[in-house]
């Protein structure tokens, strides 16, 4: 999808300088692609991106679960337990999905948190775009038959964190996230 900068700055009611400065970062972030002869365009995430995206948050995670299994807090664990809670219960309309994703999200970023890197938690905000962009370009209906799965994994995890058991959140995430990734992957077109 191409982009009109001009009708951009319009929609939003700002000049096209904070306009253009937005598509600059886009750029950066492999998000929007800029050709100087055709214009700027909404970027396409072919599988190969996707794949390595997701390879690459495994990594970011897990490594943020070995370097802060430690150091989780007591909130810490009693949040990711409000989010499990909020991730078991039912899903029968959009602000309900939503706040599932949230609360999904939300869990993830514990673990991010508790590694104390601010490098890797920027790395690891900078790939959200890209899982998003992906999931909005595979949206279906099968995640529904997803959600026990998923549970099941969720509750791995906050185990491992209660336990502070960096092995067992290791192994936990890995197995949550290749098999997301798996999914992503077999539902998107060639």
């Amino acid at each position: 999808m191409r982009l009109n900068v001009d009708e951009l700055a319009v929609q939003l009611g700002v000049s096209l300088t904070p306009v253009r400065s937005a598509i600059q970062l886009l750029a950066a972030e492999g998000l929007v692609d800029v050709h100087s002869r055709s214009g700027t365009f909404v970027a396409t995430l072919s599988r190969q991106d996707l794949a390595e995206t997701f390879d690459i948050r495994c990594a970011l995670e897990c490594l943020a679960a070995e370097k802060g299994v430690d150091c989780l807090t007591d909130d810490q664990i009693a949040s990711a337990k409000r989010h499990l809670a909020v991730l078991a219960k039912p899903i029968g309309n959009a602000a309900q999905r939503q706040a599932h994703e949230q609360a999904n999200s939300e869990l993830h970023q514990i673990i991010i948190d508790s590694s104390g890197n601010k490098r890797l938690a920027d790395m690891y905000d900078s790939l959200q775009a890209h899982i998003a962009m992906g999931r909005l370009h595979n949206v279906d209906e099968s995640w529904r038959s997803r959600l026990e799965q998923e549970q099941a994994e969720h509750e791995e995890i906050v185990s491992a964190m209660t336990a502070r058991d960096a092995v067992a959140l290791v192994s936990a995430l890995r197995s949550h996230i290749m098999r997301a990734k798996s999914v992503l992957l077999e539902r998107m077109p060639e």
